[in-house]
C-alpha cells in the first residue's frame, strides 16, 4: 500500500486515509486548514524553509473532533439561526493576549463556510456561526487546534471546574517562582554588600551559579506560559505581549550566563526571576479580575434548572427541561426556580423576580397569572401550564442575548484591537533601536542591553487590549442584574452617544391598562353580578372594572349569570336571577333606551340593572409609577424627549403634562411615527425609541437603538436592541446611565493605557527604568485598567 506525504506536516500516511484537495494531500483537516491559511497569507515559503523536516504530531491527546458533529452535541450546544445557519459558544483554551484573539478570529474567518467568529478577550468565549452545508464544526475545531489552541463547548455548570484547574496551574507556577525569587534575594543581598565592601571574583561566580540554578526553573517552568504564547504567535506571524516578556527575560538570562562563564561583569539572574514572577502574578490577578467581571453572566446560566416536575393525571414525574412541551402541566414547590414560562392553573403564592427585573418586592401569583422562567417560588405550591418550550423561555433567551452581546464588539473596541495588533511589533522595533543608540553613544554592551530590555518589558499592550472589553462586560452584567438586556455590546456605545429619546405612550409611559379614577353610584346594586359580568370579558375596560371591584370588595365571589354575551364595540349583556344586567359604553345604553349624560373625555363604563342606570365608572390609563422622575432623569442627560402616540391630542397632552414631557405628537399612524424618526435622523440626532406594541415596529426599526418593554409583543422584543424586563421607565433611565458610565470608563481606560505607555516607554528608552521596575509597572497598568472598569458596579451599591 503506497504512502504519501502530507503537504503540511510532511508525515507519511496511507493514501487511502488522506484528505484529497485537488493536487494536495492532507492527513487531517487541521493540516488542510493551516496550509490554506498560510497560502492565503502569502506564506508558502514556510514549506521551502522546512525542507525535509517533518512537524511532530501533537503530544496532547485532544478529544476527537468528530464528537463535535454528533446529534447529541448539537442538541445540547448548537442553535439554529433564522437564516438556517448554525451557532455555537466555545471556550478557547490557551488565549493569553489580544493577539491570540486576533489570530483565532483571522484563522476562522479564512475558513470557507464560517460566517462569523467573535471571541471575547475577557473570558475567552467564542461565538461562531457557520453554514453546515459548507463546513462541519469538527473542521472548525481542527483549525483552532492547528494554530496551537484548543476549544470546548461553553457550559456554565462546568466553567468553575475549568477555572479551578487554571488557577491550580497558576498557583504551582507562582509557588516555584516565589520560592526561587525569595531565595535569590538573599544571594543578591550578599552580592550587593560585596559590591561595596569588596568580593573576590571566585565568590562572585559561585553566587552567580547559585542564582543561575534558581532562575532556570522560574524562566522555563513558571514562564512556560509566555514561551508557549510567543511560539504560537511567531508561528502565525503575530508579535504578542508574550514575545516581549520572553525576549526581555531570555536576553537577560543568556547574557547573565555569558557573564558567569566569562567570570567578569554583572549578572542579572535576579532580574530575570523577578520579571517572570511579577508578570506572572499580574497575569494571574488579571485572570481573576476578568473572571469576576463575567461572574454575573455565568451565574445566570448556572442557575437554570435542568429538571422539572411534570404532572400527568395523578402522577408526578421528573423530566429534563428539554423534554417539556407546550401545554404540559408543571408542578413548582416552595423554594424551587421555574425553568419554563407558563400560566398558573391552580394554587397561588409569591414569587421572587428580583434576579430578572431588579425588583426586590415579591410578586403574588394566582390563577391566570404568568410565570416567568428564572423566578423563584417563595411560598407557592402551584400547577402551571407551559406556554413555551425551554429553548424559547425567558431565562434561556436571556442567556442567549447576553452571549450574543458579549460576542459583538463596539467600534471603539475594534479600534483598540487594531492598535494593539501593531503595538508589540512597534515596541520590539523601538527596543532594538534603543539598544543600538545606547551602544553607539557609546555605552557598554551591558548597559545598552539592560536599557533595551527595560523598553521591551515596560510596554503594556494588555492594558490597551483590556481597556474596552472588561468595562463593557461589567456594564452588560450590571444591566442584566437590573433587568436591562443589551442584545449587543455595541449598543452600549451607540446609546451613550444618543441625543434624542422617543417614547410611545400606551404601555411605555402609561400602565397600558385603564384604571377606575372615579365611580358614581346612582342606584343600589349587588356588585357580585357586575363582577361576574366584567370577569367574563378580556377587554381592558372590563379588566379595569374587575380590578376596582376586587380592591373595594376583598372577599368578592363570582355570581352566576345566564345568557351572557358580548356586544361588539359596545359592552356586555346577561341575566342574573331573571333580571337583565348590562355594562358598556354610551352606545350600548342608548340602544337599551337608557338616558345618560356625557361625563368626561375619559373612558366611561355604564352599568344598568333592568333598564335603570346604577353606576358610572370613569377610567383612565395612568402613567407608570416613577414616570415623571424618570423623564426628568432623561432630561438631565441633555436628551431631547418626545412622545409619539396614535391617541387623541387631549389624552396625549394630559399624560405628557403629568410626566413632564414638552414635545407631544398625537394622532400618528405607524408610518408617521417612523417618518418622525427619519426626520430626527436627518436633523443629526442619534435616536433611541422605546415602545411595546406592533404599532411601534416601524419606528423601532428606524431608530438607532430600539428598546422594548418586557411585557410588550413578542415581535417588538424581537426587533429591539435592548429589552427592559420590568417595564419600568426607571429602567430606561438606568440603561442610559449604565451605557454612559460604561462608555466614559472605556475612554478613561484607553487614556490610561495611552498615557502610561507614552510616559513610561520614553523613560525606559532614556535609561531611567531598570528591568525589575519595568515588570512591576507593566503588571500594575493592566490591573489599573481592570480596577477602573469595576467602578461601574459602584453605581448601584
Amino acid at each position: 500500500m503506497s504512502k504519501v506525504k502530507c503537504d503540511h506536516c510532511h508525515l507519511e500516511f496511507s493514501d487511502e486515509v488522506m484528505i484529497h484537495d485537488g493536487e494536495y494531500r492532507f492527513c487531517c483537516n487541521g493540516c488542510k486548514g493551516i496550509f490554506h491559511l498560510l497560502k492565503d497569507e502569502g506564506l508558502e515559503s514556510f514549506y521551502s524553509k522546512m525542507g525535509d523536516t517533518t512537524l511532530s504530531p501533537p503530544t496532547e491527546q485532544f478529544e476527537a473532533s468528530t464528537n463535535f458533529d454528533t446529534p447529541a452535541f448539537h442538541e445540547r450546544f448548537v442553535t439554529t439561526t433564522k437564516e438556517e445557519l448554525l451557532q455555537v459558544s466555545l471556550i478557547i483554551e490557551g488565549i493569553h493576549c489580544a493577539a491570540c484573539v486576533w489570530l483565532n478570529e483571522k484563522a476562522l474567518h479564512k475558513m470557507e463556510g464560517v460566517i462569523e467568529a467573535h471571541i471575547n478577550y475577557t473570558n475567552n468565549k467564542a461565538r461562531i456561526t457557520w453554514d453546515p452545508a459548507q463546513v462541519k464544526l469538527s473542521a472548525i475545531i481542527d483549525m483552532i487546534r492547528a494554530i496551537g489552541y484548543d476549544a470546548f463547548p461553553y457550559d456554565a455548570s462546568l466553567q468553575e471546574v475549568r477555572a479551578n484547574k487554571e488557577r491550580k496551574e497558576y498557583y504551582l507556577r507562582m509557588a516555584v517562582a516565589t520560592f526561587a525569587t525569595m531565595n535569590m534575594m538573599w544571594i543578591a543581598v550578599a552580592q550587593y554588600a560585596g559590591y561595596f565592601t569588596g568580593i573576590t571574583q571566585e565568590v562572585k561566580t559561585i553566587l552567580n551559579v547559585a542564582e543561575w540554578v534558581l532562575a532556570t526553573p522560574v524562566l522555563f517552568y513558571s514562564g512556560w506560559v509566555f514561551y508557549r504564547g510567543a511560539y504560537y504567535g511567531l508561528r502565525n506571524r503575530a508579535v504578542t505581549m508574550d514575545l516581549l516578556v520572553v525576549t526581555g527575560s531570555s536576553l537577560a538570562y543568556l547574557y547573565s550566563i555569558y557573564i558567569t562563564l566569562r567570570q567578569s561583569g554583572e549578572a542579572y539572574f535576579d532580574s530575570v526571576s523577578m520579571i517572570i514572577t511579577f508578570v506572572l502574578f499580574g497575569k494571574f490577578l488579571e485572570v481573576l479580575s476578568r473572571k469576576n467581571a463575567a461572574d454575573t453572566l455565568d451565574v445566570i446560566g448556572k442557575h437554570i434548572p435542568r429538571e422539572v416536575s411534570i404532572v400527568e393525571g395523578d402522577n408526578v414525574k421528573t423530566v429534563d427541561v428539554n423534554d417539556v412541551k407546550i401545554g404540559d402541566t408543571i408542578l413548582i414547590r416552595s423554594g424551587e426556580r421555574a425553568a419554563i414560562d407558563g400560566e398558573v392553573i391552580s394554587g397561588e403564592g409569591s414569587f421572587d423576580e428580583s434576579n430578572l427585573t431588579g425588583e426586590s418586592e415579591p410578586i403574588f401569583k394566582q390563577i391566570g397569572d404568568r410565570i416567568i422562567s428564572g423566578t423563584t417560588s417563595i411560598d407557592a405550591l402551584i400547577h402551571y401550564r407551559s406556554t413555551k418550550d425551554f429553548a424559547h423561555s425567558t431565562l434561556s433567551n436571556l442567556v442567549n442575548l447576553l452571549e450574543n452581546a458579549m460576542a459583538h464588539k463596539p467600534s471603539i473596541e475594534q479600534l483598540a484591537n487594531r492598535l494593539s495588533q501593531h503595538f508589540s511589533s512597534t515596541i520590539l522595533f523601538l527596543a532594538i533601536a534603543t539598544f543600538w543608540a545606547w551602544y553607539f553613544w557609546p555605552h557598554s554592551f551591558d548597559r545598552s542591553l539592560m536599557v533595551g530590555i527595560s523598553v521591551i518589558i515596560i510596554a503594556c499592550p494588555c492594558a490597551l487590549a483590556l481597556a474596552t472589553p472588561v468595562a463593557t462586560l461589567v456594564g452588560l452584567a450590571l444591566g442584566a442584574k437590573r433587568g436591562i438586556l443589551f442584545k449587543s455590546a455595541a449598543q452600549i456605545e451607540i446609546m451613550a452617544k444618543a441625543t434624542m429619546v422617543v417614547l410611545d405612550k400606551t404601555g411605555t409611559i402609561t400602565m397600558g391598562r385603564p384604571e377606575v379614577v372615579n365611580a358614581t353610584v346612582h342606584a343600589p346594586f349587588d356588585p357580585v353580578y357586575l363582577y361576574a359580568l366584567v370577569s367574563s370579558s378580556k377587554h381592558p375596560i372590563s379588566r379595569g372594572i374587575a380590578e376596582y371591584i376586587e380592591r373595594d370588595h376583598e372577599d368578592i365571589v363570582t355570581g352566576s349569570i345566564e345568557e351572557a354575551r358580548e356586544v361588539p364595540a359596545r359592552g356586555m349583556i346577561g341575566r342574573a336571577e331573571g333580571v337583565m344586567i348590562a355594562g358598556g359604553n354610551a352606545l350600548l345604553m342608548q340602544e337599551l333606551g337608557i338616558i345618560i349624560e356625557a361625563v368626561s373625555d375619559k373612558s366611561v363604563f355604564y352599568y344598568a340593572v333592568n333598564g335603570i342606570l346604577c353606576a358610572v365608572y370613569e377610567l383612565r390609563d395612568l402613567p407608570k409609577e416613577g414616570a415623571a422622575a424618570s423623564i426628568e432623569k432623561l432630561k438631565s442627560f441633555n436628551l431631547r424627549v418626545a412622545m409619539l402616540t396614535g391617541d387623541h391630542q387631549s389624552a396625549a397632552d394630559r399624560v405628557a403634562g403629568e410626566v413632564g414631557i414638552d414635545e407631544v405628537h398625537a394622532h400618528l399612524s405607524p408610518e408617521e411615527k417612523a417618518a418622525f424618526i427619519t426626520d430626527a435622523h436627518n436633523a443629526g440626532h442619534v435616536v433611541v425609541m422605546a415602545g411595546d406594541g406592533v404599532n411601534d415596529l416601524l419606528a423601532l426599526a428606524n431608530a438607532d437603538i430600539a428598546i422594548a418593554m418586557g411585557s410588550g409583543s413578542d415581535i417588538a422584543i424581537e426587533v429591539s436592541d435592548v429589552v427592559l424586563m420590568n417595564d419600568s421607565l426607571r429602567s430606561l433611565s438606568e440603561a442610559f446611565a449604565i451605557s454612559r458610565k460604561t462608555y466614559g470608563l472605556i475612554k478613561q481606560n484607553l487614556s490610561i493605557s495611552l498615557v502610561y505607555n507614552s510616559i513610561t516607554i520614553p523613560l525606559a528608552m532614556m535609561g531611567y527604568v531598570i528591568p525589575l521596575i519595568a515588570a512591576i509597572s507593566m503588571s500594575f497598568s493592566s490591573l489599573l485598567v481592570v480596577g477602573n472598569s469595576m467602578r461601574v458596579r459602584l453605581m448601584y451599591k
